[in-house]
């Protein structure tokens, strides 16, 4: 072989070994060649690639499905391509209708701006921050005149935004669809064409989206981006996608061992899943952790492997040690008495009594969930107090001091 077929053979197993990493987990990818195509076209014009995620910053915290995209996004960047994310500053004042059967709740201005700070803190978790670019489109939205956003809007036909799911299924079912929601996608295409998008990143939720903005910049004259959906990740549930509206996430900043407890609590029908989004192992070790479980190995062992993985991620080895020694003595260690108690102070408990019914104290003690959620869960024996089963919610506590109490499987008190 000549030294320039050789050299070219390497070129070519080269970016075909890319191009494998970079599709690796991805769902969609329209069109279903771009990547390639955009790739080449990159080294031909020699630049770096723009790829979007944007985000309206509508809640505080970033859990493990956002990070299933972050991290497609930090292979771009390890490559050396830019990425832009854009805060949805303008778009969250709207409120993304995607997958909603209602009319989401805008955002003030305020609470955008805190939200974002926090995102922002958040996405060094994952992406390197400082080689990021992170723009605001209320920065050229806010900027658009009235004759502009009707322009705008003449690109795009209502037939086209019911093609969307959930306002074809709004529509049929005769639910009031709000003008600014018909409004949302077509912003948010506009994103990609003020940016020069190349490729935008999402979830498999975003598709409609996403596409709306290849449209607007074939309208404008712009090399239209192409687009690549990750799948959505599901929660602890084992259901629903991970959302903290559902209560069911584990965010990045999440401590340790908590991280730990709520992978271990993941139903086992979802490990499969958990191992390819969430943790960083090689294609081969992830496959040698599949084939431990369809070989019937106890599948906890294999929940702890990935939650010491995720721990090692978002903090370090070391914390991800000490969770799994906590986890162990707290779950799995029968002793009652040797388990790890959260020190309660008894004149933190409301009461003007020395006693307090069980339904109340335990209220008091997880305060963020309901009087029947506690009702059913003392009904079921799963309360304890001082290492005795209590199923009587009326049941009157003494609030004395040592007294220990279990609620549920992981949240143990001691009233100081």
């Amino acid at each position: 072989m000549s030294p320039n077929r050789f050299v070219r053979a390497f070129l070519c197993l080269k970016f075909n070994k890319m191009t494998h990493t970079l599709k690796e987990n991805v769902e969609i990818i329209l069109p279903e060649n771009g990547l390639e195509q955009k790739l080449k076209q990159a080294e031909e014009e020699n630049r770096k690639l723009v790829i979007k995620l944007g985000f309206d910053p509508t809640a505080p915290d970033l859990h493990l499905g956002h990070a299933v995209v972050l991290k497609k996004l930090k292979q771009f960047q390890d490559l050396g391509h830019q990425i832009i994310i854009i805060v949805g500053s303008f778009t969250a004042r709207i409120g993304d209708p995607t997958g909603k059967n209602k009319a989401r709740k805008p955002l003030s201005a305020e609470e955008v701006q805190n939200n974002a700070e926090t995102y922002i803190n958040q996405l060094s978790k994952v992406i390197d921050v400082e080689k990021t670019k992170i723009v605001f489109n209320s920065d050229w939205l806010d900027a658009l005149n009235f004759s502009e956003v009707i322009q705008l809007m003449s690109k795009v036909t209502v037939a086209q935004l019911m093609h969307r799911n959930d306002f074809n299924k709004r529509f049929t079912e005769n639910s009031s669809i709000a003008m600014h929601e018909l409004v949302y996608p077509i912003l948010q295409g506009f994103d990609s064409v003020k940016i020069e998008c190349d490729i935008e990143m999402g979830g498999t939720d975003q598709l409609f989206n996403c596409t709306m903005g290849r449209q607007l910049q074939e309208t404008h004259q712009i090399s239209p981006q192409i687009v690549m959906c990750m799948p959505l990740l599901k929660g602890l549930d084992g259901k629903e996608k991970m959302s903290k509206s559902l209560n069911n996430i584990i965010g990045l900043t999440d401590e340790p061992n908590e991280m730990f407890g709520k992978t271990m609590s993941i139903p086992d029908a979802l490990i499969d899943e958990f191992i390819d989004l969430t943790t960083d192992f090689s294609d081969t070790e992830k496959q040698d952790l599949k084939s431990r479980i369809s070989d019937g190995e106890n599948p906890m062992n294999i929940k702890k492997i990935i939650a010491k993985n995720i721990i090692f991620q978002y903090h370090n080895e070391e914390s991800a040690e000490i969770a799994e020694r906590f986890f162990i003595n707290q779950f799995q260690n029968k002793n009652f008495e040797k388990k790890a108690f959260k020190p309660i102070p008894i004149d933190a408990i409301p009461s003007n009594q020395s006693k307090i019914s069980l339904i109340e104290l335990c209220h008091q003690l997880k305060n963020n969930e309901s009087k029947s959620f506690i009702r059913r869960l003392i009904e079921s024996g799963g309360i304890q107090i001082n290492n005795i089963k209590i199923n009587d919610p009326n049941a009157e506590i003494e609030l004395l001091k040592e007294t220990k109490i279990k609620i549920g499987k992981r949240d143990f008190f001691e009233l100081v």
